[in-house]
């Protein structure tokens, strides 16, 4: 366990070092980068749909999905592990899918048409007694629940004039990190209320209210970038 602590930093190290050799940005680049202005009210929604979508993931990260599994199937740390590596995958693999599918159905449908069944995934192993069926489920959640994050990224650079671009990177960024750090204390509530199974529930609603509302105010705005 604790070469696995010292294997994470030495990732770090390396990813630093990755990002250093970079190419450093032109003084015209910087020049070309600009506050919000023309799509404020655009990007302000956008940050509060994703404040909802990031604080309802954070009901449920890796270390409490986790304890679920191990309190209520007894899950070895061992095979969790197995589990979280396969999951892993097929979000990795979801991710590099999400690009061709995109291009098909549109950025926006891609976020919202993967998302929900996902969601709906997680809430059907809330309820399910037996272990291969849950992990089954969870695992087709890894595989469509991550698609909208190069989707979404797209999206939002589509949307707003190419100045704005950083501005509303940042401005969209900091209010998930937030959102998403206050989850985990009310997730461990919600387990310490007696129902192990209820951050998975809440997670899978919010996230379908989050579709549903982004579907229903971005419909009409169409990327033409």
């Amino acid at each position: 366990m604790r070469t696995m602590f010292l294997l994470y930093a030495a990732t770090g190290i390396v990813i630093w070092f990755l990002y250093h050799r970079l190419p450093q940005a032109g003084t015209q680049t910087q020049r070309c980068t600009a506050p919000l202005g023309q799509s404020r009210g655009i990007v302000t929604r956008f940050a509060l749909l994703f404040s909802v979508d990031a604080f309802a993931g954070g009901l449920l990260v890796n270390s409490l999905l986790s304890l679920w599994l191990m309190q209520r199937f007894g899950l070895s740390v061992g095979t969790a592990g197995q589990f979280f590596f396969w999951a892993g995958l097929l979000t990795a693999l979801s991710q590099l899918a999400a690009p061709p599918l995109a291009g098909k159905i549109g950025l926006l449908n891609t976020m919202v048409f993967t998302h929900i069944p996902a969601s709906l995934c997680l809430i059907a192993a809330a309820f399910t007694a037996s272990l291969p069926v849950t992990l089954t489920l969870l695992l087709i959640r890894s595989a469509l629940s991550q698609m909208d994050v190069p989707t979404r990224t797209a999206y939002v650079m589509a949307v707003v004039t190419p100045s704005e671009r950083p501005a509303a990177a940042s401005f969209t960024s900091v209010p998930r990190s937030l959102a998403a750090s206050l989850a985990p204390s009310l997730a461990g509530g919600l387990i310490g209320m007696g129902w192990l199974g209820a951050p998975l529930v809440a997670c899978g609603v919010l996230k379908i209210a989050y579709d549903l509302s982004l579907l229903f105010i971005f419909r009409h705005v169409k990327p033409d970038r």
